[in-house]
This record gives structure tokens, C-alpha cells and sequence, in this order.
């Protein structure tokens, strides 16, 4: 058997391994050299290898790895802090992953409901939405194809369209068990497909009438990438849970589960934990993370490489036969096609080395890194380019 016989099937792989990254760009091990637009599924919001997150990692590691959350943690704390104040939320709870985040969410939206004496709960939840892969996050997803196979799932979630404003007001009207709503301000793995800032407004008026937690998967969106720190802030909402992972750790695993309001009070000791969560190297990392962020106003520096993205992917293949829209906000764009097209992120390595994803199956989905520079951007522009003008007049 090949080494990679050993290791369970559960990633169609492409058939390349990179040896080492800088920024934007990434090397196989023949030494070709790759530029980078999917940023690890947008996390390395920092690019590859940087410096400064380089230096902290073996620097933390000579000092204190682990000693578990049965004591204070002196970087948790920093971190925590750093996050509360920038997310206008009053305390945290540390993971390791956005679906352990989203768990963390559900569970606080569980004891909402004891406290308001509600014994079978519902959390609003969207169509074409993703929350994660354990039991209850997959439950919590709008995708059949997640779900496929998990039979029985786990109950207490209600779907309904995203961006329906009639459908969530007959939902108030007719289901007096719901206790929350969990929603992503862009839904990334459902072909990047922004909630409107309206949507989220009407969702902030109807939580605080039927006292239901408004909970804001940030997970993706989170950390700069939208053009906001958040993605809710773009509506001006403020809501009651919100959760991060990806970009926190730049590739360290770290996630986290922040909460205001009444969803701050639920937790008390016993009732929730995680072994590695919020230890000494992922916080660490995360307050380097946020450090550079701040610093180099990545979150603003989001906004405008996005809409120069957004504008020369109109320019070169808006008109393009085949391309039915181009959307995004700040560093998160897709460009939705009117096929099938999962082949492209294989064609985009071979033909233009080029790192891009393709997710819903015909849209292509571009998470560069907050780092990028304007010439960077031309160059995924014009590289992505001359790969849709190949591939959809079939000349490949």
C-alpha cells in the first residue's frame, strides 16, 4: 500500500503536495511555484509562513504548550478580551474548530430554552446553509449531500429559505418553540450568497420581540475578510452568539464561541469544556493574529481589494457566455457559472497554476488572503481569465 491508502477517503485530493508557502504563492515538491486564491479555505488570512506568526510559534513552544483549562491561561485571557471588545460580546468560550464553535452555540440555545421553560426547542436555520460536520452541526446544514447517510439526525432545527423575509415572520407567527436562529452572513460553502443587510436587520427585531438568541456563524466571514472585522457589522446589528475559527490561528486550530447579553450567563462550570481549547500556543497565535490584522487594517485593506477583484472579474468575464454572475463581499467572491463545473480547480492548477475551489458544484468560489496586493489580485483575474475563456468555449 501507498502512504496515503492509510488514511481514510474522506477528501477527494488533488494530486499535489506543496513543500512550503510565502504569502500568496506555494511550491510543490518539483518546485513549481503556485499562487494562491482559497487561502486554506480562508484561513491563512495572513498568507503562508508569515514572519511574525513564525517567530511566535517556536517561541511559545520552549515556554508552555499545555497544562489544560484546570488553571488560568494567561494568553486566553489576552485573547479573549481582544475578541470581546472588537465583536462588542461579553465573553468567550475556546475550541478547536468552527464546528466545535457552532456546537458550543447550539448547546447555549438549548439552555436558553430550559431557562424560558421550553422543553423541545427549534433553532431557525437556512436552506443551502453549512455549520460543520458533527451530529448536530450537520443537522443544523440546509445540504442533503452533508446529511446523506447520518440518519437519524439530530432534531430541533427548522430550515427555512434564506433571505425571506415572509417566511421567517410566518415561522414567528406559527412556531412558539423556536428559541434561536443560526444564520452565516454569506453563506460560503452554498456558492457565496450574502444574507441581505436587511434579512439580518429583520432577524435582530424578531429575536428581541419572541426573545430568541440571534446567533452569527462567522466562521468563514469572520476576522477581516468581509471589509468589517464581522460580517454582521455590515448590517449594524448586534448579535447575542457569534462564532469564529479559520482565520483566527492562521493555520494553528483554534476556534471560539462568543456571547452577550442573557447568552453570556448560561454557562457555568461543568456545563461545557474542551481539552485543548484556548491553550497556551493557539492564543498565542490568535492574539499575533489580531495584532497584524489591527495593524495593517487588513479588514478595510478587505474591502478594497474586493471590489477591485469583483471589478476586473466583471470586466474580463462578466459578458462571458456561460458566467451568470459574479458576487461577493470584500475577499469572498464566486463566480457562478450555468453548468457543472467541478473539473476547474484541477484544470486551474494544470493550466494556469492556480489554487481555486469550487463548491455547489458550479461556483467558483475565491478566498484570497487579506494580504494579497492589488497585483495580486490582477494576476487571479487574469489567470482565472484565461481559464473560463478555454473552458466554457470548450477549447481545453
Amino acid at each position: 500500500m501507498s502512504p496515503a491508502q492509510y488514511l481514510m477517503r474522506t477528501y477527494q485530493r488533488l494530486p499535489l503536495r506543496f513543500t512550503h508557502g510565502r504569502g500568496m504563492r506555494l511550491w510543490d515538491e518539483q518546485g513549481n511555484e503556485y499562487l494562491d486564491a482559497i487561502a486554506g479555505i480562508a484561513v491563512t488570512n495572513l498568507g503562508h509562513a508569515h514572519p511574525e506568526i513564525a517567530e511566535a510559534i517556536p517561541d511559545q513552544a520552549t515556554r508552555l504548550l499545555h497544562t489544560s483549562n484546570l488553571f488560568e491561561i494567561e494568553w486566553q485571557e489576552k485573547l479573549g478580551q481582544r475578541l470581546c471588545d472588537l465583536a462588542g460580546m461579553d465573553n468567550v468560550f475556546f475550541c478547536n474548530s468552527g464546528a466545535e464553535a457552532n456546537e458550543t452555540a447550539i448547546k447555549l440555545a438549548r439552555l436558553h430554552a430550559r431557562t424560558r421553560g421550553i422543553a423541545t426547542p427549534a433553532i431557525l436555520v437556512m436552506e443551502n446553509s453549512f455549520h460543520g460536520r458533527t451530529l448536530a452541526t450537520l443537522s443544523a446544514t440546509g445540504s442533503a449531500a452533508v446529511q446523506e447517510g447520518y440518519a437519524p439526525l439530530v432534531e430541533g432545527f427548522v430550515h427555512v429559505p434564506a433571505n425571506d423575509i415572509d417566511a421567517i415572520h410566518a415561522i414567528a407567527r406559527t412556531r412558539a418553540n423556536i428559541v434561536a436562529v443560526l444564520v452565516e452572513t454569506i453563506q460560503g460553502e452554498g456558492g457565496v450568497r450574502p444574507l441581505s443587510p436587511d434579512y439580518l436587520r429583520v432577524l435582530r427585531a424578531l429575536s428581541d420581540e419572541r426573545h430568541w438568541l440571534m446567533m452569527i456563524d462567522e466562521v468563514q466571514t469572520g476576522l477581516g475578510r468581509t471589509g468589517a472585522w464581522f460580517g454582521y457589522q455590515h448590517a449594524h446589528v448586534r448579535p447575542d452568539v457569534v462564532t469564529i475559527a479559520k482565520g483566527l490561528g492562521n493555520g494553528i486550530p483554534i476556534g471560539a464561541c462568543l456571547a452577550g447579553g442573557v447568552a453570556a450567563k448560561l454557562f457555568s462550570p461543568g456545563r461545557h469544556g474542551s481539552t485543548f481549547g484556548g491553550n497556551p500556543l493557539a492564543c498565542r497565535v490568535g492574539c499575533k493574529v489580531l495584532e497584524i490584522t489591527a495593524r495593517d487594517e487588513l479588514p478595510r485593506r478587505a474591502g478594497c481589494l474586493g471590489r477591485h477583484l469583483v471589478d476586473g472579474l466583471r470586466k474580463e468575464i462578466g459578458a462571458l457566455a456561460g458566467v451568470t454572475d459574479v458576487r461577493g463581499q470584500g475577499l469572498m467572491v464566486g463566480i457562478e457559472l450555468d453548468r457543472t463545473c467541478d473539473s476547474l480547480a484541477r484544470l486551474a492548477i494544470e493550466q494556469e497554476r492556480l489554487l481555486i475551489n469550487v463548491t455547489r458544484g458550479r461556483t467558483i468560489r475565491l478566498l484570497p488572503a487579506l494580504v494579497a496586493t492589488e497585483q495580486d489580485i490582477d494576476e487571479i483575474v487574469i489567470r482565472l481569465s484565461r481559464l473560463l475563456h478555454r473552458y466554457l468555449s470548450r477549447a481545453v
